[in-house]
């Protein structure tokens, strides 16, 4: 990062502070001013009190404090006392500012997150690494950034006054204090600079590292890591990250033993050679018992200034080193274009064409859908069928606009839906998917998270469990709908009783999930990426008798594996290698005897006794 790169990290920083916290950060300033220039002032105040003391009863022209001792007295317990008091008053004003600056920095860091309304960053390793960089950098690093900014101030503000001090005894120890200490301060930016380039070339280690933690502590996880003896590999693997990180730490704090020590010790030296000469020439009378107190005051001061100013120097160039990630992830532009001029999205009367539609994942990736060309036409239910691998759940995120086609475009009643808001654009589509979430709250908020609108909505929340044949199970839970579905957190009942949650099979948070999709009502579209997945035959049946009830008259797009399940949708595609080789109705592509055919043939003879 360059200099004006620091410059704008910190502003950014410091502007961020006052719009949190604009009077905490006033009394914040005023309270490091203090405790920068008091210091000096006690030690003035020390000087002029023993020459006072030495010189009692004689006649110093141009020090009139000599007179007056007990003035002086006052005046250094009044500033040992506000000494005193300070720090408490600047830890207070700190932390209640480091609390709303943490609250303000996260909420703008996960509401730039949310800005980015497709996938593609999100699949990015690079990306990722500085995500996660910024998730650190919002805990802490615009607080170290400001605290690092005001203690410099404070270090410099001592180091002036205490300079003042020191140099009208000895110019020359003055120049001679400030040299010893200033190649400590490169010393440290550099180290700083190779601990932040540290912290990037083991964020890959660091990620991995949290991903082999999370795997050994994931409930889904445990299952298999335990019937398969996957946990002491998976501990080796995490060894061996932490044991990369280590090491690399490890160079960096030599470094800094290698550089710092000498560095202090010469410091040292300096400070021990002028009180030899200070003492000496306080000998000859050239100096008094007063300047000589006032020289030491002043070293120690400068000194432990100046190593203050190092320290918060470097740790707040460190902390923008890392500040740097917040402000990149915040201020990267949305990944998918936002049009200049947007075109309202009409309500679908004919249905969503997908026109010439290619797509791939980047640059250098295969083809998923080559030139698919298919019509979902309003009122009706198309099934898409297909092996693995065919392109059916990218055309799904093409649909919601996950993605943008390569080439090609979608038109939703004519109108691209390139040239519509993208939140308009999603409010108009339900969908269940078919990596669905299982979220970690009640039944309740499970279901009516698919619509937070009406995530209060008792009565609709009811309506699609309902509908997703799920509202019998949900009742007989512990707690009906506020039964928490987690063995994670425990759920406060009533404001006072903390109950343990429960947990679901597959099949039942398959019904959760679909009742979200549910609570959705009168969209326009209604896309079931196997709905049924992970359902006995009883259950998937009575599921697909509900969805055809639902779905009638409506527009829907139905994917599943299972070809018994699409037979009576409307019209059926096939997909296959990125591209629609055949459509039709269930009669029509048996007839034509095509890759259909092969598969419900193959499927159907699985549940045919063979001949004996």
């Amino acid at each position: 990062m360059n200099g004006s790169g620091l410059v704008r990290g910190a502003a950014h920083a410091l502007k961020l502070t006052w719009r949190a916290g604009p009077v905490e950060a006033t009394l914040y300033l005023l309270m490091t001013v203090a405790q920068g220039v008091l210091p000096a002032g006690v030690a003035l105040l020390t000087k002029w009190l023993i020459d006072a003391i030495q010189f009692s009863g004689t006649e110093r022209p141009g020090s009139p404090a000599y007179t007056e001792p007990v003035a002086l007295v006052a005046g250094i317990g009044g500033l040992g006392v506000l000494l005193a008091v300070l720090p408490y008053g600047v830890d207070y004003v700190r932390s209640r500012l480091q609390r709303s600056v943490a609250l303000l920095v996260q909420h703008r860091l996960y509401a730039a997150v949310n800005r980015m309304d497709g996938l593609a960053r999100f699949e990015e390793p690079e990306f990722r690494d500085r995500l996660r960089l910024a998730q650190q950098a919002a805990t802490g690093a615009p607080d170290q950034v400001v605290t690092s900014a005001f203690g410099t101030a404070q270090s410099l503000l001592t180091v002036a006054s205490f300079l003042g001090v020191l140099v009208t005894i000895s110019p020359v120890m003055t120049v001679v204090t400030v040299c010893a200490a200033v190649p400590s301060l490169f010393v440290q930016v550099l180290i700083s600079r190779q601990h932040a380039d540290m912290l990037w070339r083991m964020s890959p280690h660091s990620r991995r590292q949290l991903f082999y933690q999370m795997l050994m502590l994931d409930l889904a996880a445990v299952k298999e890591t335990r019937l398969f003896g996957t946990g002491p590999f998976l501990l080796r693997r995490m060894r061996d990250e932490t044991v990369a990180i280590n090491r690399a730490e490890e160079r960096i704090d030599r470094g800094i033993a290698a550089r710092q020590g000498p560095l202090s010790a010469f410091g040292a030296l300096v400070a021990a050679g002028g009180l030899v000469w200070m003492v000496g020439a306080a000998v000859r009378g050239d100096f008094t018992i007063g300047d000589v107190s006032a020289f030491i005051a002043a070293v120690a001061g400068v000194q432990g200034a100046i190593g203050g100013l190092v320290f918060g120097a470097t740790e707040g160039y460190r902390a923008l080193l890392l500040f740097r990630h917040y402000t990149d992830v915040t201020d990267t532009p949305a990944d998918l274009p936002v049009p200049q001029h947007p075109s309202a999205l009409p309500v679908l009367r004919r249905g969503i064409y997908l026109d010439d539609v290619w797509f791939r994942y980047g640059d250098d990736a295969p083809w998923v859908l080559r030139g698919v060309s298919l019509a979902i036409p309003c009122g009706q239910a198309l099934a898409l069928v297909g092996l693995n691998g065919a392109g059916k759940s990218t055309l799904v995120k093409l649909l919601c606009r996950l993605y943008d086609p390569t080439k090609g475009r979608i038109l939703w009643d004519g109108v691209d839906i390139r040239e519509v808001p993208i939140a308009d654009l999603r409010d108009r589509i339900s969908a269940v998917f078919q990596d669905y979430v299982a979220y970690d709250l009640t039944a309740a908020e499970n279901i009516g998270i698919g619509d937070v609108a009406h995530f209060d909505d008792t009565d609709r929340i009811r309506a699609a469990a309902e509908h997703a044949g799920v509202h019998d199970m949900v009742t007989g839970l512990p707690q009906g709908y506020r039964t928490l579905l987690s063995r994670m957190f425990m759920h406060d009942e009533d404001g006072d009783e903390q109950v343990r949650g429960v947990t679901l099979s597959g099949g039942q948070w398959q019904r959760i999930a679909l009742a979200r999709a549910l609570m959705r009502d009168g969209r326009d579209l209604l896309i079931l990426d196997e709905p049924s997945a992970g359902l006995d035959a009883d259950a998937e049946q009575a599921i697909h008798e509900t969805l055809r009830r639902y779905r009638a008259g409506a527009t829907s797009l139905l994917i599943s594996h299972r070809l018994g399940a699409v037979r009576r949708a409307d019209r059926i595609a096939v997909l296959q290698d990125g591209q629609v080789t055949e459509q039709g109705t269930h009669d029509e592509l048996l007839a034509a005897g095509g890759e259909y055919a092969r598969l419900f043939t193959l499927q159907a003879s699985g549940y045919v006794d063979a001949p004996a």
